[in-house]
């Protein structure tokens, strides 16, 4: 029964350390890389209190201590992905008025490169019929096998890439002054459009997929991070309905994402309503929300699903928005304070 209270012990010691290091503003992968799993780092914590007060009389310093510590640690984390439950305030409102001409439908799907189920990605795809369609991971295999999207989705931004960053966009909706870029890495590309709403409205669309923190892709985040945060201040620059879609490879909670969301003044229409998590999908217990859609003020959810899955490690997700005219003065948008400002500069103007 001692060597089972030890292993508790360093247990808890590993979930306080694996909660503390993401708050090391560092952007080599091994800090960022725990932001990720702070549901499963509740879910033993909450796991190795119970058993501990269940199993252990509290008679010792230490005892005490630790408990205290370990208790402490579960309420710093629900507070961390309580924004993301339902019981928190949503950031996005509903829409209580339905106006199909400025109505808009995503699906954005990280289709797995290796994935060879093109056949089970158009089923899915003709389920839920979007207005847009943003394919990631895409390389040529997957630009041929989607062929059959050229008739109901006429208007098209394909980047189909061998390296896992290739990107293939399809829309019923027309899209106006679409361009490929590469704000960081001439390999990783981004693209910008607008589309035309049924309405005529014209909204400005970002699709991104940064790389990763993560030993393989990339060993630090300043990558990722600059071209969210590049992003985030050309939106904040603009007059005009904003969606911000894609797999960004961060969570979240996370603190760039948070500063993402700042910058932009864009709204996260999973707060509020779950966690919606997409990756991975063929690990339950490891799933973590890594592909977004961020949306400016002017907009208000019709819905917001995670779909069903085909063969790719990532969930593709649906969302259905509406504009309108007067939203943006019914709906707080989130603001940076100097520190935060400062701090997005310094992580656009590191060197890569």
């Amino acid at each position: 029964m001692h060597s089972f209270k030890y292993a508790l012990e360093i247990f808890g010691a590993i979930i306080v350390l694996f909660s503390v290091i993401p708050l090391i503003r560092n952007d080599f992968w091994a800090f960022r890389v725990f932001e990720y799993p702070r549901i499963q780092k509740l879910f033993i914590n909450l796991l190795i209190v119970i058993l501990y007060i269940s199993l252990f009389r509290m008679d010792g310093t230490f005892e005490k201590i630790f408990t205290a510590v370990i208790i402490a640690n579960a309420l710093y984390l629900m507070y961390q992905i309580f924004p993301f439950t339902f019981l928190a305030k949503k950031a996005l409102l509903k829409v209580s008025k339905q106006d199909p001409d400025n109505q808009i439908s995503i699906i954005s799907s990280n289709v797995f490169q290796d994935n060879k189920n093109t056949a089970g990605c158009i089923a899915m795809l003709k389920k839920h019929d979007p207005d847009l369609i943003l394919l990631l991971e895409t390389d040529q295999y997957w630009n041929d096998g989607v062929q059959e999207l050229n008739e109901k989705y006429p208007h098209q931004v394909l980047v189909p890439l061998e390296n896992t960053y290739g990107m293939l966009l399809y829309s019923k909706l027309e899209l106006v002054g679409a361009e490929v870029r590469y704000l960081v890495d001439e390999e990783i590309p981004s693209i910008k459009t607008q589309v035309k709403l049924t309405s005529g409205k014209l909204i400005q669309l970002y699709c991104v997929h940064p790389t990763p923190p993560v030993p393989g892709e990339n060993m630090y985040s300043t990558e990722r991070d600059k071209e969210l945060l590049l992003v985030a201040k050309e939106v904040k620059g603009q007059n005009a309905p904003i969606i911000v879609v894609g797999d960004l490879n961060d969570v979240a909670w996370s603190y760039t994402t948070n500063l993402f969301t700042k910058i932009s003044g864009l709204l996260d229409p999973r707060r509020g309503r779950g966690f919606f998590n997409t990756f991975h999908a063929k690990y339950p217990f490891l799933r973590f929300p890594l592909d977004h859609v961020f949306c400016s003020t002017d907009f208000k959810l019709l819905h917001l699903k995670r779909l069903e899955n085909f063969n790719s490690d990532h969930f593709p997700i649906l969302i259905a928005l509406q504009y309108e005219e007067m939203a943006d003065l019914q709906q707080e948008e989130p603001e940076a304070d100097q520190e935060e400002k400062e701090l997005a500069e310094e992580k656009i103007n590191k060197v890569t």
